[in-house]
C-alpha cells in the first residue's frame, strides 16, 4: 500500500470514529431529562383541545394579519386584525400548556447551543457557531458570521 492510500484509510477510520463519537453524543442528549421534557410538554400540548383550539385561531389570525400587513395601516381592516392578532397572541403566551412547551423548548435548546459552543470552541476559537442566541453568540468569535468583515466588533480571521 501507498502512503497516500494509508492515509485515506486512517482519515476514514478517524471520520467513521468522530461520527460514532457523536452518535454517542445524540444518544445521550435523547435520552437526557431535558428531552425527556421536551416530549412530555409537547405530547401535551397536542392533547390539549383548548392549547389547540387557541393555536389553530392563532395561525388564522396570523395568516390574515400577513395578508393586512403587505398594505399595512392602508388597509380597511387593519385596526381590527392588529387588535384581533394581540388578542389571540395573548390568550396563546398565557396558555399553561402552551407556556410549559416552550419553557421546555428553550431549555432544551439552550443545552443544544451549549454543546455547539463546546464543540466549536474545541476545534477553534474563531470557529463561528450559529445559536440563535444572543447570549452565546456573544461569548463566540463572531456569532454565526455577521458578514460585515469584522464591523461588528468580531475577529476576522
Amino acid at each position: 500500500m501507498t502512503v497516500e492510500v494509508l492515509s485515506l484509510v486512517y482519515a476514514t477510520m478517524e471520520s467513521v470514529q468522530i461520527l460514532d463519537q457523536a452518535d454517542q453524543i445524540s444518544d445521550m442528549i435523547l435520552q437526557s431529562d431535558l428531552a425527556e421534557e421536551y416530549r412530555q410538554r409537547l405530547n401535551e400540548l397536542k392533547t390539549d383541545r383548548d392549547a389547540q383550539e387557541i393555536v389553530g385561531r392563532f395561525v388564522k389570525t396570523k395568516d390574515i394579519y400577513e395578508d393586512v400587513q403587505r398594505f399595512g395601516k392602508y388597509h380597511p381592516d387593519y385596526k381590527q386584525i392588529t387588535r384581533s392578532m394581540r388578542e389571540v397572541k395573548r390568550e396563546l403566551d398565557l396558555n399553561e400548556k402552551v407556556a410549559a412547551f416552550r419553557r421546555a423548548e428553550t431549555e432544551l435548546q439552550s443545552l443544544l447551543d451549549e454543546i455547539s459552543i463546546q464543540l466549536g470552541t474545541a476545534v477553534s476559537e474563531h470557529v463561528k457557531v450559529p445559536t440563535g442566541n444572543p447570549f452565546f453568540d456573544s461569548l463566540s468569535a463572531c456569532g454565526g458570521g455577521c458578514g460585515s468583515g469584522g464591523g461588528c466588533g468580531c475577529k476576522v480571521s
